[in-house]
């Protein structure tokens, strides 16, 4: 309703003070305009110091380079050095100082005696010596150091430039990207975390690495497990289940699996809860399902062996206090970190997980569950199988990258239930196969089945639950006997049959 007392509208401007529409600026790519980060002295340094310690000095270099030769680099040159190969001497910035420093890896790797004389030979027969400057630039790069003492520092500082070279280099192209980007947003922005968590990588001498350093490593780390007793993985409190899989070992994606009600979730809050208690190690965990709130309820309720229907519904005496107050004390410092966030894409998902591991260094991942997460990729929008496909193949992915083992929850679907009796299969796998074709370990949770089996008795008093190691990549397959407090919400070993313990006629 339009008041007959409002002020008038003021009149339209003229037409020589209406501000003219303004052409879309386009996009400048920051930095093109700049001196990439460099420093000339510290090549310089590094260069004199190789010349008067060759030996030693090129064995730091390539210690601290892990394989030179497969960073990401450019791979080739052309100018007034010829074709110059750059495989792993482009942390120098200035060219020929690459070229000398690629002449000399190749006088180490040849095992050619390195000096003066014997670089000017080997310069002079690529025909590239008057092209670095001839022999008094050498001459210049030795006589620029006092000593080979203080290459770890000089070194340090080239390395640093180079990660500032890649990080620009790798901030530019994700600009370009975002102003020319049509597609998902959050496939970009995964791509972008991707690329700075490979730089970071490289800066931590995470690169990759050749097939011998992979066996020396190996051999290390067989050295060190000989004749120590325990797991070479993370304890998972269940010790049948332990001595078949020797524990949760890093990059494996490991799934529970089993249909709803089954106790799947508690069995992996158990693990959580002995991992963070016992082994020390911080847990992080993604709940789609349950809040933060309800699943904390139920750890405290767990060890305070009390039932957490009662606890919830405030059915519990004064004096059940102090058994709740221990518990949350052992809870309190616990390093458990909850993200409770419903709904995540599985690019959200790995991109809270990056960040959780950064700050928090997480040594454990549980998700629960898989298909409550959702792709955003298009071709994963009308076809379910294909989106979990990717689901699956976003969390492997995530477990080698991370580096540490990740539990994923599944549900199963209702074929096994049609055929009473009888184990799970993992062709019973909700949805799709690939979850099995990507999963180092599944485990089936499944109730099973006596001849004389009738209506359930005392739930306190547990019930017998089986987990069916149906994959293992690295190990025997086989039942895990574990018995259900469904009250407490707590899995335990089950305690094998003694004969003595059956009635005799």
């Amino acid at each position: 309703m339009i008041d007959a007392n409002e002020a008038p509208l003021p009149e339209p401007p003229p037409e020589d003070l209406v501000q003219a529409r303004r052409a879309p600026a386009k996009p400048r790519e920051p930095g093109l305009d700049r001196t990439p980060p460099h420093s000339i002295e510290a090549e310089k340094g590094v260069l004199g110091c190789l010349l008067l310690d060759p030996r030693e000095g090129l064995l730091h270099c390539q210690e601290n380079l892990r394989n030179p030769r497969q960073l990401d680099l450019p791979k080739g040159e052309s100018g007034a050095f010829g074709t110059v190969r750059h495989t792993g001497t482009t942390f120098f910035y200035e060219l020929k100082h690459q070229v000398i420093f690629e002449c000399m890896l190749e006088m180490h790797e040849s095992h050619k005696a390195i000096d003066m004389i014997t670089l000017k030979q080997e310069l002079t027969d690529n025909r590239q010596l008057e092209a670095v400057g001839g022999v008094a630039y050498l001459s210049q790069l030795m006589d620029g150091v006092p000593s080979a003492a203080n290459l770890e520092y000089y070194f340090d500082i080239v390395w640093d430039k180079y990660l500032l070279r890649k990080t620009v280099r790798t901030c530019t192209e994700m600009v370009r990207q975002a102003y020319e980007h049509e597609g998902e947003v959050d496939r970009l922005l995964d791509e972008v975390e991707s690329k700075i968590q490979k730089i970071n990588e490289e800066r931590a001498g995470e690169a990759s690495a050749s097939t011998s350093e992979v066996l020396k490593k190996v051999l290390r780390n067989l050295e060190e497990r000989h004749g120590k007793e325990g797991l070479s993985g993370l304890e998972t409190h269940y010790q049948k289940l332990d001595e078949m899989t020797d524990g949760l070992h890093p990059a494996e994606m490991v799934v529970i699996a089993a249909r709803p009600s089954m106790g799947k979730t508690s069995l992996a809050m158990n693990i959580v809860e002995h991992v963070v208690l016992q082994s020390k190690v911080p847990v992080g965990v993604f709940s789609l399902e349950m809040t933060a709130e309800a699943l904390v309820q139920r750890m405290v309720c767990g060890l305070a062996k009390m039932d957490f229907r009662d606890v919830g519904a405030g059915k519990f005496a004064e004096r059940d206090f102090p058994r709740l107050h221990t518990a949350v004390g052992k809870l309190h410092k616990a390093p458990l970190y909850i993200d409770d966030t419903p709904g995540l894409s599985i690019l959200q998902l790995r991109a809270k997980a990056r960040r959780m591991h950064g700050q928090h260094k997480v040594g454990l991942i549980v998700i629960d569950y898989l298909q409550l997460l959702h792709s955003t990729s298009r071709r994963a929008m009308d076809n379910r199988q294909q989106e979990v496909a990717e689901i699956s193949s976003g969390i492997k992915s995530l477990a080698k990258e991370l580096n540490i083992p990740i539990i994923v929850l599944c549900q199963l679907n209702r074929e096994m239930e049609r055929e009473k009796n009888r184990k799970p299969r993992l062709s019973d796998l909700r949805e799709s196969g690939a979850i099995e074709q990507d999963a180092d370990l599944v485990g089936l949770l499944y109730r099973p089945f006596t001849e004389d089996e009738g209506e359930p008795g005392d739930e306190s008093e547990g019930l017998p639950v089986n987990l069916y190691i149906a994959k293992q990549r690295n190990g025997p397959v086989g039942d895990v006997p574990l018995v259900f407090l469904k009250h407490y919400t707590r899995f335990e070993t089950a305690s094998p049959m003694d004969e003595h313990d059956v009635p005799q006629d």
